[in-house]
């Protein structure tokens, strides 16, 4: 598991358990600072699928954000 997933995971189960809404704090901070937003971890599992998996939009919508980003800078 990369640092990003295991953040999205934390994020998803956390609001799970406890009930609270989604947020994208850890998610935004570990971006901010440059955490590859495609980045697989072992199994395969991107930071996009975890955030799909547990339907985390705030995620998804941040994710895509940064992916774009990474395409218009690679240009």
């Amino acid at each position: 598991m990369t640092l990003l997933t295991h953040a999205i995971d934390v994020e998803g189960d956390g609001s799970l358990q406890s009930g609270q809404p989604l947020t994208v704090h850890t998610t935004a901070v570990l971006l901010a600072f440059g955490a590859h937003p495609e980045l697989a971890d072992p199994d395969g599992h991107t930071p996009m699928d975890m955030a799909s998996h547990y339907g985390h939009d705030l995620a998804i919508k941040l994710l895509q954000t940064h992916i774009s980003r990474r395409a218009a800078d690679n240009r």
